[in-house]
């Protein structure tokens, strides 16, 4: 017995000096990066705290846990959960914050590669946006599980160690943390806690391609048109709840489609819309079905409840679904030529915390491989005579009139399906080429494209195409003085005029403002 309470004793002792050992700990700190390049910055790494007596033990998203808890983190605990990833796994994972929600929130964003803290020339930036509409926080405990994944998977799992090692992922958790910490676990429809601190729906709150959006900018989308303005993304996901879907783009489109008389018609003819198709309308569809057909209920096409709507493959033109202004995939296409999906990974907007490992299981493949589309299509340099790159150079496929540009390393990528393109490249000061190439299934297509000076030019060869890693020329410059297109950027397509909403509008357009509003709040 004396010594059973000696041996006791001795772990009592021992048990404090632990305890006075790590409540004695230091702040660590965790890198962070700056998305448009730039000095890293030190972030305060969160000391762990020891648990007040009567409170639950602390769960899985504690910095010296290994593991992430299917529950829902409240935005302390996802900083927690993010600086202490940054900080175990710091040769894959970047933090930074793009700027702060109305209430000081910060906008968190980590980048997960083998390259976290610089661009790598040749690697394609892709990004996932979850929370825009705060009482949908599926999507934001999903990027947060994929971010854990990503980083424990990455020794083990060769797809993964591929993806990390040829991507850059950019993942913002949540954009709306202010509308989150009003929102109600367990209810499944309604408004409370969709919109900002201010009130505003931020997926009506970017420009509009087809008609002008006059809602007052917001901190949280002012962030991310900054933050996009920044990085040449070529594929994003957009994280949703209500629906069981993948959406793309236009979630808009011209009125004069919608009804050519008055709003009162347009009201009517809203939810029967016809699509409203991109020039990328194939790839965007295949991005689409990337998703559904990985997921593991989406692609069966079932509607959420008996009066919503079916969708056939598990995809649906966003406008043909119901039409929206100001929403962020638009934006993301037109504007960068980013190739963005909604993905609505939920039919209660916001579920019981138990029911998240099940999400995860339903969304973890489609996850990644969507990321994967990114390496689908061509990708190559646009340099000048010298071999130096040129930033900002325009580049337009034939056919498709929303554009995009290279980086300030004259990369550039574009995702499209097997078959013949020629693509038209434009940047001032040189004079534009159209070249030719084709696109494989096997492998993406390297295109490295020289523009010659818009001065005279002797005997300039063409570029050069490689398909699988074998080198093809393609085409010829002749001698001479060339004699430039007026090339207006072929950045995005020129703009229409927007829709005439005048004398026709009033009490009519806005009984139509709010279905629309009413419709959003029900479905996504």
């Amino acid at each position: 017995m004396i010594l059973r309470k000696t041996i006791a004793g001795q772990l009592l002792q021992l048990l404090a000096l632990i305890i006075i050992h790590a409540s004695c700990h230091t702040l660590t700190s965790a890198k962070t990066v700056n998305p448009g390049g730039g000095e890293l910055q030190q972030q305060p790494q969160l000391e762990q705290q020891q648990p007040i007596q009567g409170l639950p033990e602390p769960r899985a998203y504690m910095p010296d846990s290994q593991n992430l808890d299917f529950v829902y983190h409240d935005h302390e605990e996802l900083t927690r959960f993010l600086r202490a990833t940054s900080a175990r796994y710091p040769n894959l994972t970047a933090l930074y914050s793009i700027g702060k929600s109305i209430q000081g929130r910060d906008l968190w964003v980590m980048v997960v590669s083998s390259s976290p803290y610089e661009h790598m020339i040749g690697k394609p930036d892709v990004k996932y946006v979850g929370n825009i509409h705060g009482n949908e926080p599926v999507g934001r405990e999903m990027l947060l599980h994929l971010i854990q994944y990503f980083v424990t998977s990455y020794s083990s799992d060769q797809y993964v160690k591929w993806l990390l090692d040829n991507t850059r992922i950019h993942i913002l958790p949540t954009m709306n943390p202010d509308g989150y910490a009003v929102s109600k676990e367990g209810t499944c429809d309604g408004g409370q806690g969709r919109y900002n601190a201010r009130g505003f729906d931020l997926n009506r709150n970017f420009p509009d391609y087809f008609k002008q959006n006059n809602k007052r900018g917001q901190p949280e989308t002012d962030a991310v048109k900054d933050w996009i303005s920044k990085i040449q993304f070529v594929l994003s996901g957009s994280l949703h709840g209500g629906a069981l879907v993948a959406s793309y783009p236009y979630d808009n489109t011209p009125n004069s489609r919608i009804c050519r008389s008055s709003a009162l018609c347009a009201m009517f003819q809203t939810y029967s819309a016809a699509p409203s198709l991109t020039p990328d309308d194939d790839v965007l569809k295949h991005l689409s079905l990337v998703y559904a057909r990985n997921h593991a209920k989406m692609s069966r096409g079932v509607a959420c409840k008996s009066a919503t709507p079916a969708f056939e493959n598990g995809i649906t033109n966003g406008a043909a679904w119901y039409p929206l202004t100001g929403g962020m995939q638009d934006y993301n296409y037109v504007w960068y030529g980013c190739m963005e999906i909604t993905l609505e990974i939920s039919c209660c907007k916001f579920p019981p915390a138990y029911e998240l490992k099940k999400y995860w299981e339903d969304n973890q493949l489609s996850l990644i491989k969507f990321l994967a589309e990114a390496h689908r299509g061509v990708q190559g340099f646009v340099f000048d005579p010298a071999g130096m790159p040129i930033e900002r150079a325009s580049i337009k496929i034939k056919g498709r009139d929303v554009g995009f540009q290279t980086t300030k390393y004259g990369e550039f990528w574009r995702i499209l399906l097997p078959g013949y393109y020629k693509a038209e490249v434009f940047a001032e000061g040189f004079a534009p080429r159209e070249v030719e190439f084709v696109i494989v299934e096997q492998h993406p297509t390297l295109l490295n494209v020289t523009l010659q000076s818009s001065k005279r030019i002797e005997g300039i060869g063409g570029p050069m195409v490689s398909v699988g890693g074998v080198g093809v020329g393609v085409g010829g410059s002749p001698g001479g003085i060339y004699r430039p297109m007026q090339a207006a950027q072929h950045y995005r397509p020129q703009m229409p005029p927007y829709a005439a909403a005048t004398s026709n509008d009033g009490i009519f357009s806005t009984i139509s403002n709010g279905l629309n509003s009413l419709y959003s709040n029900i479905f996504g």
